[in-house]
């Protein structure tokens, strides 16, 4: 069965190595041949420009053609990379091995996080086992103004960059209790550099508390990895997030020690440690 136009996968990119790359991804997600005729009915690009772009690929041995020459599959510098990108990955294994611990010991879902742009991306997330529960999956994005994770990241800019950022970031309401006046979360956001943690309390979704705190930069600078704790408010306040701190803490702290393990060391400070 062929796709429409009208239901094309667009190819995101603003650049044509963007583009190798998003067509790449929809390759990624096929489990059989496809042909140069198939990818134009899902994709909607002319047929030159997806020809151009398969010879590419396949140049590199990122795909290889079939006995019949017409269709394609995966090629072995592909799945080289797949294969190599699951047994190193040992970092976000050892980061969702805490994230899981820190769900067993609070009993609610818990998410890390990183700044993008204007947004608050999300990196990895553990579920809870309650029926009750609010489902924001690993890629999902919110808006950094409504995301306690986001006050904690506006709160390390200084405020000229953090104007910059809200200047171009529409203050969006999402609920009554979304900020929405650049003073009162200027105010918001110099109490949590106060506090070191950050709510959001009904700010993004209605019926939904969130606390979090950031995971430390091996590198001593700003962080970008923030770890947070969401639940309903039926089974959680802003006092029984507080009691949650201190694990949330430990997780965040367990978390900047793995990234600071995973850190290459420069030559100067292996040499300290060998003469030390």
């Amino acid at each position: 069965m062929t796709t429409s136009k009208t239901d094309s996968i667009r190819l995101e990119g603003d650049t044509p190595a963007q583009r190798l790359l998003a067509l790449l991804e929809v390759i990624a997600g096929k489990d059989q041949f496809f042909t140069l005729q198939s990818l134009v009915d899902e994709t909607g690009l002319p047929k030159p420009t997806l020809h151009r772009m398969l010879q590419q690929l396949e140049g590199s041995g990122m795909l290889q053609r079939e006995a019949d020459n017409r269709h394609y599959s995966k090629g072995s510098r592909l799945r080289r990379l797949a294969e190599n990108l699951l047994l190193n990955d040992t970092v976000h294994g050892a980061r969702h091995a805490v994230l899981s611990q820190l769900v067993e010991e609070v009993g609610e879902s818990c998410n890390i996080t990183a700044l993008s742009g204007g947004e608050v991306l999300y990196l990895d997330r553990v579920e809870t086992s309650e029926a009750l529960r609010f489902y924001l999956h690993p890629g999902s994005r919110v808006p950094v103004h409504c995301s306690a994770s986001g006050k904690l990241f506006l709160a390390q800019m200084p405020p000229a960059q953090r104007k910059r950022l809200l200047g171009e970031t529409p203050l969006k309401a999402f609920t009554r209790n979304t900020l929405t006046d650049l003073e009162a979360l200027e105010a918001e956001i110099e109490a949590v550099h106060q506090a070191g943690y950050a709510f959001d309390d009904e700010e993004f979704l209605p019926g939904l508390i969130c606390i979090a705190v950031l995971a430390t930069n091996p590198d001593g600078g700003k962080s970008n990895l923030g770890i947070a704790i969401q639940a309903p408010i039926m089974r959680m306040t802003r006092e029984k997030a507080l009691e949650c701190l201190p694990a949330l803490r430990r997780a965040a702290n367990a978390i900047a020690a793995i990234d600071s393990g995973a850190m290459p060391q420069s030559h100067s400070h292996k040499q300290k440690v060998k003469e030390g």
